[in-house]
């Protein structure tokens, strides 16, 4: 989607009349693909990222699902300028960030922090607790010694830890509790936006409630803006505010999270609620599983890249790329038939199966726990 297929006027005022904090336009990123040792030449390109344009309000979360390999990673460290893009323009609160170098960028990441995946390996084995969370401060020339400490256990506190856990190495801890040391890390300097790249997708369900909901807290408290990163429906139906699914280095759909899985106007979208496990054995034979292989990023079908696998695609599916069209305010889709696509003729239980719905309970229910039951 263009930007300005994605950022229409009433979008772009924000909350309260207010600018938004990020604005994504036309992002993309093409990693290429070189043969040979000594004369190696360029034989292909991956279109990782192709295109993709988004904003995120103060405050909200915005969901990034798809897939595995359909580019919402990419997009995440683009967005950081953890890689550099190969085309577009990122904006945070109204500057540049491509334009930025040296000591102005470093200010800027400073309001941009980072949730990783993997809780195991992004933290430093050979840092204390108390070290690894100090160590954004100390690169950003934050405190002194006296105050960092200070500061890193208030910060366990507030994820629900203790202070003498400080004192301690990585490998001492459990997956939820190195998570949430990682969302301490982060929040050691103060960011306005963090970008949480699938941070409950390596926990136990049970870890996975206690995390989302002090995820939640935390942005109530402080205000922040999260990139949410996710596969899991069930996570993206508690966290988000709106949800945008990607496929194939592009975003095919943008909508609040209640139209978008009450009424989801992209076949791929479809697809992916539809794929959601169902308990009802009557349920079985209605819901007719995606076929096919997504393409290769290097070889993306023209027109509509989703048209390989589509079961409403049609000649103009093949031959012309779809544009973004509005089918209600704020919910877009770059789809030739969103208007015309027939109803989704399946019960999402509010959006979520039974199941999920049970876990949504769980998610609802789960209270911060104390730091010994983590």
């Amino acid at each position: 989607m263009s930007a300005a297929e994605i950022l229409t006027a009433p979008e772009r005022a924000g909350h309260e009349g207010a600018s938004p904090l990020l604005e994504v336009e036309d992002l993309a990123k093409h990693w290429p693909v070189r043969r040979g040792l000594i004369l190696a030449r360029q034989v292909g390109t991956v279109r990782a990222v192709d295109g993709v344009s988004f904003h995120l309000r103060r405050g909200e979360t915005l969901a990034l699902v798809g897939e595995s390999g359909c580019g919402k990673s990419t997009t995440a460290r683009l967005v950081l300028r953890l890689i550099e893009p190969s085309r577009g323009a990122l904006r945070f609160d109204g500057e540049d960030i491509t334009a930025l170098s040296g000591a102005s960028l470093r200010r800027m990441r400073r309001r941009m922090q980072i949730i990783f995946q993997d809780p195991y390996a992004s933290l430093n084995p050979r840092l204390t607790v108390g070290e690894a969370i100090a160590e954004p401060m100390l690169v950003h020339g934050i405190g002194d010694a006296a105050s960092r400490a200070a500061r890193v256990r208030e910060l366990l506190g507030l994820v629900g830890l203790a202070s003498f856990h400080a004192e301690r190495y990585p490998h001492e801890f459990s997956g939820g509790q190195r998570q949430r040391i990682g969302i301490a890390r982060a929040l050691s300097v103060q960011p306005e936006l963090i970008v949480c790249d699938e941070p409950v997708s390596a926990l136990d369900v049970s870890i996975q409630a206690q995390v989302v909901n002090l995820l939640k807290d935390l942005q109530a408290r402080f205000g922040l803006a999260y990139l949410f990163i996710a596969h899991d429906l069930a996570v993206v139906k508690h966290m988000a505010d709106r949800v945008a699914v990607m496929y194939l280095g592009r975003i095919v759909e943008i909508a609040d999270k209640r139209a978008l899985f009450a009424d989801p106007r992209h076949p791929y979208t479809r697809a992916l609620l539809s794929a959601i496990p169902h308990p009802d054995p009557a349920r079985r034979g209605r819901v007719k599983p995606l076929g096919g292989d997504v393409p290769s990023p290097m070889n993306p079908p023209p027109g509509c890249r989703f048209h390989t696998r589509c079961p409403h695609a049609a000649a103009i599916c093949r031959e012309r790329e779809p544009p973004a069209v509005e089918v209600a305010p704020g919910h877009r889709s770059a789809c030739h038939f969103a208007r015309e696509l027939p109803p989704a003729g399946l019960d999402f239980s509010g959006g979520l199966t039974p199941a999920a719905a049970r876990r949504l309970a769980l998610f609802a229910s789960a209270g911060r726990p104390a730091a010994a039951s983590v």
